[in-house]
This record gives structure tokens, sequence and C-alpha cells, in this order.
């Protein structure tokens, strides 16, 4: 576990370098490789905003076994919610990010333009501490690399393209972490019931691609609360 901001940093670079692998109950492509849309999105971490986490229900933060914080309460991840009229993935709370265009050297440039273009983030305020594995998105045909970076300057950020996006916002990782807002969806694919990690915070329900990616570096970064894995949250985009 890690309670300080420099820590965070550090241990998330350490993964970038290390690596790990993606869940293996996760849908595989099927497709040829040739066919798949490769993308990228930043996973931004760092001090967002003044505003504390409410993780433990009395302003503090989500514990260990040890009764240790498992992060800084002011360590924050950004997110937005895609617009419900997009083909792909509507409704759902997303990374910023998007295809990987010709024109970008690599996911890291592209993850840096998508999301400079989707929330107006300064890029030149964000650090990039490297790469994960990219992850296959079947129902979109996607094979996705996420960026995990560090805000060093933070800068306004807002939906800029509400045909794209309808709001960006911070999560606090203490909040995520809290073993009350845990939880599994469940989808189907290909006639096959999956099921996935789930976050409920702030009245959104965080899932899919951008909750596997998150519960995946919590687990192997350590800072995991154990929580209840039989717990089955409702999705929050089937209506929007």
């Amino acid at each position: 576990m890690v309670s300080d901001l420099a820590g965070a940093r550090a241990e998330l670079a350490a993964l970038c370098a290390r690596g790990l692998t993606w869940h293996p109950d996760f849908p595989r492509f099927r497709a040829d490789a040739a066919a798949t849309r490769p993308a990228a999105v930043l996973v931004l971490f760092g001090v967002l905003d003044a505003l504390p986490s409410q993780a433990g229900g009395d302003d503090r933060p989500a514990l260990d076994g040890s009764g240790e914080a498992a992060v800084a309460r002011e360590l924050d991840v950004l997110l937005l919610r895609r617009a419900a009229t997009l083909g792909s993935h509507p409704g759902q709370i997303a990374f910023p990010g998007g295809r990987i265009e010709a024109s970008d050297d690599g996911p890291i440039a592209g993850a840096l333009r998508e999301a400079a273009e989707e929330t107006g983030v300064d890029p030149d305020g964000i650090e990039p501490l490297g790469t994960l594995p990219p992850m296959p998105v079947p129902v979109s045909n996607h094979l996705v690399t996420p960026v995990p970076a560090w805000w060093t300057r933070p800068s306004q950020v807002a939906a800029v393209d509400h045909d794209e996006s309808v709001e960006v916002f911070r999560v606090p990782v203490a909040d995520l972490l809290d073993p009350a807002n845990r939880g599994n969806t469940q989808m189907t694919y290909e006639g096959r019931v999956y099921r996935g990690p789930a976050f409920t915070v702030g009245g959104r329900v965080v899932w899919g691609f951008t909750a596997l990616v998150l519960s995946r570096m919590f687990d192997e970064l350590g800072w995991a609360v154990p929580w209840n894995e039989e717990r089955i949250v409702e999705r929050d985009d089937l209506d929007r």
C-alpha cells in the first residue's frame, strides 16, 4: 500500500515498466488482426482538484487489511461519460482516448491528442509514465493501449464536444477502492455471459473496459482492498 503521492507515481511507473496480463476470461478477438483498429486511452492520475475523497464514510481514505491508508486521499483519476448517441459504448464511463491516427507517433501521442480534444486538458502538464499491454475490445473491434500518466500541472477540463462526451470529472482513487463501492456487472457476448468488475461512485457506475483496467491495475499495484465479489451492480448506461 502507498499513502503518499510521490509513492503512487513511482509505483505506477514501475507497473508500466514490468507490465501485466489482463483478465483471462475477457473475450478475445476472433477477427483477423489486420481488421482490428488500434486505439489508446489516457489513464491520468494526480491531484485534479482540492476536494477530498469521501471513502470510509467520514472523510477517511479506504483502508487495507492492516488499517493503513490504501492510497493518498488526494489521488484522483480522470474519467468522462461517452455520449448516448455514439455507435459504440454509448453512455459508458470511459477514459479519454480513441483511435490512433496515422499522424500520431504511437499510442502515447494518440492518447494525449485524443484527451486534449475530448477534455481540453493541456498535454504540456501531463507526464506519460509508459504504456500497458494492449487489450482487445471485441464489441467495437479495437485493440486498446492504456497509457498511465501523471498530472504535473493541472488544467481546466470539460466536455469539449458533446457529440462525443457529455461530462468530464475526477474520481478519487480511494473512493474506487472503498469496498462499499465495488461489485461486478454481467454482460453477454456471442451467447456467453461474462462477469467483470464495476465501481459505483458519485451516482455513476464504472464498468466494462474502464473498470477492468482500473481493477487489474489496483490489484497489480497492491492498492486493492478486499471486497464482496458476489455483489452484482446494475449498469447505468442502459437508460440513457
